[in-house]
């Protein structure tokens, strides 16, 4: 194997690589990862924010789908980006293609930070944002095929487990940074001022961190398993044919997808952001202790990744990622309804001893919002409820009316917020909550329970998606379901419950995706997925 030092000449041979070598490799693949996650998420933590800067006004469920719906683009183009970045990664090489990749998403980043909001620029401003969130979404969908597959490349066959649960702890690592430079964004200035520009720090902040990751990954040679290949002449002429179009390899795209990493996706997407908006939107915990909460679970989980990545190499990667997803789909009710017993307990106990319904007929199901969207007084008042963290029962439309609500005693027929705001507050709603009434111990038990449940499905996947696939196709290969997996199901994931919630009137209805979704996983995967532990990729033979 070749060394990955800055000075050493590329080795075709099979020159055991120093543990020295190895650390550059993962250390430079790493940061620039954590980096480009920390970009891709600093959305993501803000979307509901960004509802009222980027959106129409009038409507909060409206607004905040929309955001989540921009957040969602970035998730939806990732696919194309690893068709476009993992061929040219698997023709031209590993280290050439992320360097791009990384350049794009910072680009894109920095100048969402000097993007003007609704008031300034009307409706051109959600268009900008879709378009800033396609080119981050692109660049990522190159990125994370591109570090998993070099740091796979340099790795011992026995320890790759090990080796690429370090590029899984990245993502969680980004969003961490991402909370924690938001958190301090917040904290040290008024409400106002950062509404204003201040949220805009947290994006010019990439300029530096941009600098810095191209600097490091110039000094990184190419995959030596690569240049192997390249020297004897054995690269795929059409990666994309070779791994879409060609059995059995268009097989094990398919079944990887359904078989581990949409279940993965889900799981990871829950655990960490689902989890956030929970508890900020639904259960009314102010942004800075629930920044608190989900940053001490996941500084508290991360080294799991790594735990759980070296335990693939040894017992194997498909049993521990389909057990991870196994216990999401049988604990997630309870585990978010401990939330609200935990967080917000004088709200649960307003939704127990209050019965609300809404008797409507023109009620639809929102997903993509925008200024095609008509909103009925249905769609509003179930927006106002939903909003306020209460669950309701749908029943039938009363004769002559288009929207009749019961909170408790009281009937309000049409929709007129002011009136619905003092028909809770006459039942004794809990407008605000009570930080004493809050068991934090138990909550964030609760939390790093789900952040346990990310390692378990994220640590071993990176090994398991590129010991699956050859060397010629493997960048291209395993990043399209990859981003399918995690852009699609997982990153639809926060729009998709919530436009759940909002339908069905119960604040929980959103868990049934992930639920579903991960028993799928378990079954494909039970059923007709091998595992890969022991590959061999070093002694390929091309």
């Amino acid at each position: 194997m070749s060394s990955a030092t800055e000075a050493a000449p590329i080795d075709t041979g099979h020159r055991e690589i120093l543990p020295s070598e190895e650390r550059l490799v993962i250390t430079a693949s790493s940061v620039g990862t954590v980096f480009e996650w920390y970009d891709f998420y600093l959305y993501a933590i803000l979307a509901p924010f960004f509802a009222s800067i980027f959106f129409p006004p009038g409507n909060q469920t409206a607004a905040l789908l929309g955001a989540f719906g921009a957040y969602a683009a970035g998730f939806l183009v990732r696919p194309f980006g690893a068709l476009i970045f993992g061929r040219i990664g698997d023709l031209v090489g590993r280290k050439y293609t992320f360097l791009i990749t990384i350049s794009v998403m910072g680009i894109s980043t920095v100048l969402v930070g000097f993007l003007p909001g609704y008031k300034s620029i009307g409706f051109a401003a959600p268009l900008i944002l879709v378009v800033l969130r396609l080119a981050q979404g692109l660049a990522l969908g190159g990125e994370y095929g591109g570090a998993a597959t070099y740091v796979a490349e340099h790795a011992p066959d026995d320890k790759r487990g090990y080796a690429t649960a370090w590029i899984q702890t990245t993502a969680t690592v980004g969003m961490l940074a991402a909370l924690v430079v938001i958190g301090i964004c917040r904290a040290y200035q008024e409400p106002a001022t950062f509404s204003n520009w201040g949220w805009r720090i947290a994006f010019w902040g990439s300029i530096p961190l941009l600098a810095i990751s191209i600097y490091i990954r110039l000094k990184l040679n190419e995959s030596p398993v690569f240049q192997r290949m390249k020297t004897a002449g054995k690269r795929s002429k059409s990666p994309i044919r070779d791994s879409f179009m060609k059995y059995p390899n268009n097989k094990y795209v398919a079944l990887s997808l359904f078989g581990a990493v949409a279940g993965e996706g889900v799981v990871w997407y829950t655990g960490q952001f689902y989890a956030l908006f929970f508890i900020g939107i639904y259960l009314k915990l102010d942004y800075v202790h629930t920044y608190e909460l989900i940053g001490l679970s996941l500084i508290l989980g991360t080294p799991f990744f790594l735990v759980f990545g070296a335990l693939s190499d040894r017992i194997g990667r498909k049993n521990i990622i389909l057990a991870g997803c196994l216990l999401a789909a049988i604990t997630y009710f309870p585990l978010f309804k401990g939330l609200t017993h935990y967080i917000n307990p004088a709200l649960e106990r307003y939704q127990n001893s209050t019965q609300i319904s809404v008797a409507a007929s023109d009620c639809n199901f929102h997903i993509f919002l925008g200024p095609w969207s008509k909103l009925s007084a249905c769609d509003k008042a179930k927006d106002f409820l939903g909003k306020a963290g209460l669950s309701f029962t749908s029943i039938p439309a009363e004769p002559g009316q288009d929207v009749v609500t019961r909170i408790g005693s009281t009937e309000l027929r049409g929709f007129d917020q002011p009136k619905y705001t003092a028909a809770l507050a006459s039942t004794g709603y809990p407008a605000k909550i009570d930080l004493n009434q809050v068991n934090w111990v138990m909550a964030e038990i609760l939390l790093l329970i789900m952040v346990i449940y990310v390692t378990m499905v994220y640590g071993p996947i990176a090994a398991y998606l590129v010991e699956l696939f050859p060397t010629q196709i493997r960048y291209t290969s395993m990043s399209l379901p990859y981003h399918i997996g995690n852009g699609w199901f997982g990153g639809m994931l926060p729009l998709l419950a919530t436009a759940m919630v909002a339908a069905a009137g119960n604040i929980y209805q959103g868990l049934w995706y992930p639920i579903i979704v991960s028993i799928i996983t378990v079954i494909v995967g039970v059923f007709f997925l091998h595992d890969t532990r022991g590959v061999k990729i070093r002694d390929e033979q091309f």
